[in-house]
């Protein structure tokens, strides 16, 4: 129980000293994270992979109205937990080589953001859920608003606009779950235990469903995703895309599918259409993108439509993917976009034809890159072949021509990822590129961690299916049996 608190409050702690830390913040705010991310190690070590909730904290809260500070940990949750305290830690250090306005507001920022992620991934409670749903949405909001690029205002009006409109229907489809309960409290078993018909759940789904779909994004809730991400300052982009993101699956796979499986079983399908369809557009506008930084932003569009199949698919395979992918999709991403923030930091450009021979004069940065681009194309022995290959044979177990259509990702990606690869890196210096400096400093130890996590995850990715297996297991048995009485 302490060990959790600990843990969900240590970088609120660290927010608190960072922003009174002054030209320090930098350096304070690293130690919190690393702190943070010693604890979550020290929870994983201590962790039994199966099935049960561990690590549970059930304090009251807000008694009258049944709100408890009720959170714990299981194999789905561990695993988001961890990939938020790995990453924070490395979105701090890969900005070493910037000097931000009012630095300790920044820094402040990001830890106050890791706080509100790990509500939302720990919460037993939908009050508290949605606390931290909402939580992490203020500082990232300030983030991209005050630190962001060109026209970052109105841009990240409509991601705001887009994401509070999402949350108020999941708040009203958790106010009438709640009303709906006996027990007049917001648990998370409750919840489950609820007996609701068809169209009770089908409209609930929706109420759920559409703040998950614009927080991953899928298509077409999407609109907001490539010019936030492109307008953002690069940790604010790593912060969505690696972590952020992982809200909108998360809350499906721990709310969605438990609470409401006819509303699943009724509107998968859909869902699994409009998934698809968003794996073959992105992958198609992503050929056509000159800006580097939007290519990737549209290749997570098309990662993330594949994830949300496999989830769809409603099957082991399909949800183990989902897990897996979780892990190696916030680590490529954020590798991909640091690298472009090494780019754009040194050139002031992300423009693909502008660039060129990279690779000449900064053989490290050239290496690195390649691995994390062969890890985004699912290479055999990286981490994006493990979740890929076990989502496919989800969908494909769901129905043979979703996979077929739904496996274009990989071939799609390959392609615009390798050719954005050989347009940047490779070929003849120019006058941007002939005084390019090789990684160094920080630099180096943020690459070579990404890369060494995605050789080892790809190599042998065992724990991670070991440690989340009995709780999907449990998972998909739960609704199983939910959705058979409902019928």
């Amino acid at each position: 129980m302490e060990q959790l608190l600990l843990l969900i409050f240590l970088p609120l702690v660290g927010a608190i000293v960072t922003a009174f830390a002054g030209k320090s913040a930098k350096i304070v705010s690293t130690v919190f994270s690393v702190a943070s991310l010693v604890l979550a190690l020290v929870i994983a070590c201590n962790f039994i992979p199966n099935a049960s909730t561990q690590f549970e904290v059930n304090l009251p809260w807000i008694a009258d109205l049944g709100i408890n500070f009720h959170a714990g940990i299981d194999g789905i949750s561990l695993l988001v937990v961890l990939l938020t305290n790995l990453l924070v830690p490395i979105i701090i250090l890969s900005s070493y080589n910037h000097e931000y306005k009012n630095p300790a507001a920044f820094y402040a920022l990001i830890l106050f953001m890791q706080t509100g992620l790990l509500l939302v991934f720990t919460a037993l409670d939908a009050f508290l859920f949605y606390i931290g749903w909402e939580a992490a949405l203020i500082p990232i909001y300030f983030i991209c608003a005050i630190w962001g690029g060109k026209d970052r205002i109105r841009i990240n009006m409509k991601f705001f606009v887009y994401t509070i409109a999402g949350s108020l229907f999941m708040l009203m489809g958790i106010i009438y779950l709640y009303l709906q309960n006996p027990a007049h409290n917001f648990d998370i078993q409750a919840f489950y235990a609820l007996n609701l018909d068809s169209a009770q759940q089908g409209w609930i789904f929706w109420a759920f469903f559409i703040a998950f779909a614009i927080k991953m994004p899928i298509f077409p809730f999407h609109t907001w995703q490539p010019d936030t991400y492109t307008a953002a300052p690069a940790q604010g982009t790593m912060l969505l895309s690696g972590i952020m993101l992982k809200m909108g699956i998360y809350g499906v796979i721990r709310w969605l599918l438990p609470i409401v499986p006819a509303g699943v079983h009724d509107w998968g399908q859909l869902v699994i259409i409009l998934s698809i369809i968003g794996i073959v557009y992105a992958s198609l506008i992503a050929f056509t993108q000159k800006d580097a930084k939007r290519l990737v932003a549209y290749s997570s569009i098309a990662h993330v439509g594949l994830i949300a199949a496999g989830i769809f698919a409603f099957n082991q395979q399909g949800m183990q993917g989902a897990m897996v992918q979780m892990l190696s999709h916030g680590i490529n991403v954020v590798g991909l976009f640091f690298v472009l923030d090494i780019i754009f930091s040194r050139v002031k450009t992300n423009k693909i034809e502008e660039l060129g021979g990279i690779a000449k004069v900064a053989p490290q940065l050239a290496i690195a890159f390649l691995i994390i681009v062969l890890g985004t194309v699912a290479l055999p022995g990286t981490n994006g072949f493990i979740g890929e290959f076990l989502l496919l044979m989800g969908v494909y177990n769901y129905g043979i021509w979703a996979a077929a259509i739904a496996g274009l990702t990989i071939i799609f990606g390959a392609v615009y990822m390798l050719r954005m690869y050989q347009n940047v890196m490779l070929g003849q210096t120019n006058s941007l590129t002939i005084t390019f400096t090789d990684i160094k400093g920080t630099e180096k130890l943020v690459l070579y961690t990404i890369c060494a996590l995605i050789i080892v995850l790809g190599v042998y990715p065992k724990p991670i299916l070991h440690l989340t297996e009995a709780s999907v297991q449990h998972l998909l048995e739960q609704v199983n049996q939910k959705l058979n009485t409902v019928n």
